[in-house]
């Protein structure tokens, strides 16, 4: 089969190293990726049939190949980067503008904190001006419902819509309910994880640890270590490979 969508994590460092992070990712961090590696995965996986790589984490800014990743697939596949946006600044941020990503998201994992937010919706406003495509990925958590809805009616208001905002529901714990995700997002349409209402595969979508495992998305604990880097390879590892419900 074609995977139409691509999660490959570069990285499992990340020096925010927020406590509910799907990979325990932390500040003294690794990865078994080089850049050749990725090239050739990917470049196997776009010709058969791979429309659009996002490549995340950890914190995908502090995996040093990225930038020349990024250069490199250019024209090959759509590529995207998730990041909680701290490196976003000086020469780090002229060096992403420099490989043009086709898109780019930053993270709010903490809504109640207000300097997260303004930090988080002066960067996507940036990048805009720069010309590079951005979004917003909220955390929306049981326990902090009212502060994920001041924060995304914020970011409607600021010219940030739902068509860039991902909410993303808290998994493992502390997670709400679609509806009260719907209710966050002002009962307007928006996006979210395939998973929000029901756990299940996805035949257009799988993610790739940071240490070359397969898994049908980032949460789920059911991993399959890849042979090769190869599409036919990615396609065995699904064979038959689980989904264990994270929550």
């Amino acid at each position: 089969m074609s995977v139409e969508r691509l999660s490959i994590e570069l990285t499992n460092q990340c020096s925010k190293q927020c406590h509910f992070c799907y990979n325990s990712s932390h500040p003294i961090g690794n990865t078994t990726w080089t850049a050749d590696e990725l090239i050739t995965f990917v470049t196997d996986c776009a010709q058969a049939g791979t429309q659009a790589v996002s490549f995340g984490g950890g914190e995908p800014l502090e995996y040093p190949a990225l930038f020349e990743v990024l250069q490199r697939l250019q024209g090959m596949v759509f590529r995207s980067i998730t990041s909680n946006g701290l490196h976003l600044w000086g020469s780090t941020l002229r060096r992403l503008v420099s490989v043009h990503p086709d898109k780019v998201h930053l993270s709010i994992h903490f809504p109640e904190q207000l300097w997260e937010v303004n930090r988080v919706m002066a960067q996507v406003k940036q990048l805009e001006s720069l010309g590079i495509r951005s979004g917003i990925n909220l955390l929306v958590s049981a326990s902090k419902l009212t502060a994920a809805g001041q924060v995304a009616q914020t970011l409607r208001e600021s010219g940030i819509a739902n068509d860039r905002i991902v909410y993303l529901p808290m998994r493992g714990k502390d997670t709400p309910t679609p509806q009260q995700v719907a209710e966050v997002a002002g009962k307007e349409p928006f996006q979210s994880m395939t998973c929000l209402t029901n756990c299940q595969k996805s035949e257009r979508f799988c993610a790739v640890t940071w240490d070359k495992k397969v898994a049908w998305c980032s949460y789920t604990s059911a991993q399959q270590p890849l042979e090769s880097l190869t599409a036919k390879a990615l396609d065995k590892a699904l064979e038959d490979l689980p989904l264990i419900f994270c929550s």
